[in-house]
This record gives C-alpha cells, sequence and structure tokens, in this order.
C-alpha cells in the first residue's frame, strides 16, 4: 500500500492508526453486523459513541462543567451566522479581529444580522501579521468579540492571550485549524467553534464549545436548527448528526490521548514548525513573509523566488510524493499544513526535497 504525504489544508491527512481501525470496524462495527453508518442515531451503540467524543473532548481540553459540547453540521461557515443569532442582544452589536480571508467571510456574514466594528485589522499588510487590538477598544455596548486563532489561508496565528477582555464580553473564537494542537484555556472563551477536517476528524462535523449562560438567549425569530439550545437540550441528536464524522472524531481523540494528549502534541508541532522555518529561515531560494512574532504553526506559505519556479516546485514535489502544496489562490505560492497528524518525518523528507530543488534551481 503507497501513502504519500498530504499537506493538505483540509480535509487533512489522518493518523494511519485511525485509518486502520476504521477500516477494521467499517463492516461491523463492536461485531453488532453492521457498519456505524447503518445504526440508528438513537441506538445506544451510536449514543456511546457521542458520549465518549464529548468525554475525550472534556477531559484533553480541560472544558469546565458550565460549558456545554455540541455536534453541529455546516462546518464553520454555518457558525458565522449562528453565533450572531445567538450571542446578538437587543442592540445587536459585535467586534471582530479581521486578520484574514476566514474572518472577512464572518464579518461579513455578522454584518448582515447587526452593528460589526473592527477593533484591529492586518489587511492593509496583506494578513502577514496577526494585528494587535487593547480591551479598551471594545464598546461599552459590544455583545462578544469574535478571533480567528489561526489563519489557514495567511499562516498567522494569535498568541498574546493576554489581550482578551476579562470585563464579561464574551470571547468568540474560530479555532478550525488549530484546535488541540496546542495547550489552551477554555475558560477564556465565551464560545469556540472548530470545523473538524483538520485536526478533529473527517468533513461534516462542527464542534461548538459554549459556556451555558449563552445559551437560549435568541428571539423567536432564530430558525430552529440556527439555535444552540435545539443543540443543548436535545444533547445534540434533535435530528440525524453526522454519525461517522462524530465516530472518526472519536477515533481521533482515542489516538490522541494514548499519543500522552496535548501536551505531548504541541511539543511535537513545535518541533516540526521549528524544522520548516529554520530552513526558510536560511535559505536564500524559499521564503516566507509572515511576521516571525505571529507564525502558525500549523499552516506554513511559502515561496521560491519565481511564480515559474513555483509551479515547477509543486509539479516535481508531487511527483516525489509530497501532495497539496499549492497554496491557497488568493495567496499564491506553497503552503504546508503540518497538522496533529502529519509524522515529524514527512517534514524532515520535504524539507531534504527542498535543499535539492534548491540546489538544481537556484
Amino acid at each position: 500500500m503507497k501513502r504519500v504525504f498530504n499537506f493538505s489544508a483540509g480535509p487533512a491527512q489522518l493518523p494511519l492508526d485511525v485509518l486502520i481501525r476504521a477500516q477494521e470496524e467499517l463492516l461491523s462495527y463492536q461485531n453488532i453486523g453492521m457498519s456505524i453508518m447503518e445504526i440508528s442515531h438513537r441506538s445506544i451503540h451510536f449514543k456511546k459513541v457521542i458520549e465518549r467524543v464529548e468525554e475525550l473532548m472534556r477531559e484533553l481540553l480541560q472544558i469546565p462543567d458550565n460549558y456545554k459540547v455540541l455536534f453541529i453540521q455546516g462546518g464553520a461557515s454555518l457558525q458565522f451566522s449562528m453565533v450572531p443569532l445567538n450571542l446578538f442582544k437587543e442592540n445587536k452589536h459585535a467586534s471582530y479581529v479581521h486578520s484574514g480571508s476566514w474572518s472577512k467571510k464572518a464579518i461579513a456574514e455578522a454584518s448582515k444580522f447587526g452593528d460589526i466594528h473592527i477593533i484591529a485589522s492586518s489587511e492593509e499588510q496583506q494578513f502577514t501579521y496577526f494585528p494587535s487590538f487593547q480591551v479598551h477598544q471594545l464598546n461599552e455596548n459590544t455583545n462578544y468579540l469574535h478571533i480567528t486563532t489561526n489563519n489557514t489561508i495567511e499562516g498567522t496565528r494569535f498568541t498574546c492571550t493576554e489581550e482578551l477582555p476579562k470585563n464579561g464580553i464574551p470571547v468568540v473564537a474560530d479555532m478550525s485549524s488549530n484546535i488541540l494542537s496546542e495547550e489552551l484555556d477554555v475558560s477564556q472563551y465565551g464560545l469556540i467553534y472548530a470545523g473538524a477536517q483538520k485536526n478533529l476528524g473527517i468533513a461534516g462535523l462542527t464542534i461548538v464549545i459554549i459556556r451555558e449562560d449563552l445559551v437560549g438567549n435568541t428571539g423567536v425569530d432564530c430558525p430552529t436548527m440556527l439555535n444552540y439550545e435545539t443543540y443543548a437540550k436535545a444533547e445534540s441528536l434533535y435530528n440525524t448528526p453526522p454519525t461517522f464524522s462524530i465516530y472518526m472524531t472519536m477515533l481521533v481523540l482515542e489516538w490522541l490521548k494514548e499519543l500522552g494528549g496535548i501536551p505531548e502534541i504541541a511539543k511535537r508541532n513545535i518541533e516540526k514548525a521549528k524544522i520548516f522555518y529554520d530552513f526558510l529561515d536560511t535559505s536564500s531560494f524559499f521564503s516566507s513573509n509572515v511576521k516571525k512574532a505571529d507564525r502558525s504553526l500549523m499552516n506554513i506559505p511559502f515561496t521560491t523566488v519565481s511564480k515559474e519556479l513555483n509551479s515547477l516546485f509543486i509539479q516535481i514535489a508531487e511527483q516525489e510524493g509530497f501532495y497539496a502544496l499549492k497554496g491557497h489562490r488568493s495567496v499564491g505560492g506553497m503552503r504546508a499544513s503540518l497538522y496533529n497528524a502529519m509524522p515529524l518525518d514527512a517534514v524532515l523528507e520535504l524539507v531534504a526535497f527542498m535543499k535539492q530543488f534548491e540546489e538544481k534551481y537556484a
């Protein structure tokens, strides 16, 4: 069986152990004679699966008891609408940190429901750094503050948690591309949401972690399936959830726990990123224009000295088994996504290949 190194930004590479276990259980889950994809979401078998996922999420992230863990469909993009629909109060005012392409979309959606104030932006420098902000910039009528903690396309991340407000204003965080990759204090946030297809599992599932006091405050005009209370009251079983995606997340979380949890995976992620950035910083051929202090551990955009050589690099890299290195169309160049499941060996081999390419074409 041939496996390539998949550097896709998402859906992303999964741990091989997880794929093997899913393969083994595909036809008959727990020896019940049916696939996990065939059993009722209201069966005792699936109930144990979804309860296990919540249990693991709470354990790995040390989620406080006064938070709900919800399993929703629609990806992070649906959360761009659900957040304002659920968190807006009468004045309908929120503040957003504009740090990249995904925050731009989040701002556009939220603007349909109320008044949005951009308190900080790095757009003037093509989002090559994470913008700093101060609590005093928040309007006293702000219902919530929204940040994107890791910018998948631009390759920046939020690190200055001391900037987060401590005055009662809920902080909403899109953590789709860095959840479970480094240690996190959930209590600093009112709501966290993340699509599963990067570090949590496969496409089709979005996990929402929300403080209980933020649930159930919508008006009667909020659609049932866009109301967090619907999921909280029904334990995410109001309708048929993405059962196979939830099952795959269970396998990923069990893999992560056996590995040593978030402290261990964070150490590995730092090591992988350091190896890659150290090479970029010493190369006269490859480079990254992201401010060093704000560099992402998960997504690393880079370029050669010309667009022609960028294209050639992507072409030859794929022939050598390094897949999905083409950068996002809005940025160009290349991008290596080093999510939790990406092994250290893959990064070492990619860097070795890049050195050979530089020697040949510089």
